[in-house]
């Protein structure tokens, strides 16, 4: 982790990261789109197990790295909460006959 000298320096690169951060979301929300024509029920879509495989990856991941695991579980929630639905909306839309 770079070292910054200034409070200027410090969030510019804390800019940078935010940048990084959406646009990595933003890949993320395009391969949950790709995932919903792979799946055949809305059931299937809500993955709940998955969803429960990921919540338990990243907890362990903060712990890891020594952030707060309760945060991280939380962002990652309402994140998935979101791209659930919007999975099951690009579900729905490509079933349309």
């Amino acid at each position: 982790m770079k070292k910054c000298k200034t409070l200027e320096e410090v969030r510019t690169e804390i800019d940078v990261i935010d940048t990084k951060l959406v646009e990595l979301i933003s890949e993320r929300s395009h391969l949950i789109r790709q995932a919903a024509g792979f799946k055949n029920s809305v059931e299937e879509v809500k993955a709940e197990d998955r969803i429960e495989f990921i919540l338990q990856h990243v907890r362990q991941k903060a712990i890891a790295l020594e952030i707060n695991p309760n945060m991280i579980s939380e962002l990652f929630t309402i994140m998935i909460d979101e791209m659930v639905e919007m999975e099951i909306s690009e579900f729905r839309n490509s079933n349309v006959f």
